[in-house]
């Protein structure tokens, strides 16, 4: 199979029923893309699949073939986290950090769609994404502050 992964082409033989997540971990070694509950539920395995949320442990390798996919590693550049990252820092709203990846993605994809999301838009594009901490207020705070930014950032 052929595929772009965060600006990066790849050319790999993967066999027919392994997962885009385990695609990702293992042959790529990419491991912020997480396995949560393996079943699409949890969102911890997001990823951006030509521009669309998908979770990547319900998506075959194979059918990643002549994508783009975006991951949780190509969202920083030349070592710096982008406005949404920051924001998530700022607001501390990784907490423990294992749903993190999957929630930026998401919201990765929300901001791509709308620069101006109200607060039920914000909750409705991370509504696949459980955080086990149990701290949405402080991810819902840094989507919003992201979205603030990066809206004065295209007036400029």
């Amino acid at each position: 199979m052929a595929v772009t992964i965060n600006d990066r082409k790849y050319s790999k033989s993967v066999s027919e029923n392994r997962t885009l997540l385990e695609f990702l971990r293992e042959d790529l070694y990419l491991l912020g893309v997480k396995e949560g509950c393996g079943e699409g539920e949890c969102g911890a395995c997001t990823v951006l699949m030509n521009g669309k949320t998908v979770n990547s442990c319900l998506v075959l390798a194979v059918e990643a073939d002549r994508t783009v996919i975006r991951t949780i590693e190509g969202e920083s550049k030349d070592g710096k986290l982008n406005p949404l990252q920051e924001s998530f820092k700022k607001h501390h709203a990784t907490q423990c950090g294992f749903c993190t990846p999957g929630v930026i993605m998401s919201a990765t994809s929300l901001l791509e769609r709308n620069q101006n999301p109200a607060e039920a838009e914000i909750k409705e594009a991370i509504e696949g994404n459980f955080c086990r901490c149990t701290g949405y207020r402080q991810i819902i705070d840094a989507i919003a502050e992201a979205a603030t930014l990066l809206e004065s950032e295209v007036k400029k």
